[in-house]
């Protein structure tokens, strides 16, 4: 099960690297990573490391989507973590 754990670091991790990537594409005014690229990370179990991207980099706070779109996947998360584990004991 320790793997589950490893796994789902690693993803978040890669996840705040994308907002990060992002932003600084974004200075240096080149071609973005799509919007729903991002979100659709966050709702794939990278919830945490979107919100640690989005505050560590200062990055798509601003935007309303963002704003309610990376909570709502912080929840769901949440939820699904938690269904899968007590399914696995």
């Amino acid at each position: 099960m320790n793997w589950i754990y490893i796994i789902l670091l690693i993803w978040n991790i890669i996840v705040c690297l994308l907002y990060g990537t992002d932003k600084l594409l974004a200075k240096a005014h080149k071609r973005r990573i799509r919007e729903a690229t991002l979100l659709i990370c966050a709702f794939l179990i990278g919830s945490a490391g979107a919100m640690f991207g989005m505050v560590l980099f200062n990055h798509k706070t601003s935007k309303t989507k963002f704003r309610f779109l990376v909570p709502a996947s912080v929840i769901m998360n949440i939820v699904i973590i938690i269904s899968a584990l007590n399914r696995l004991q």
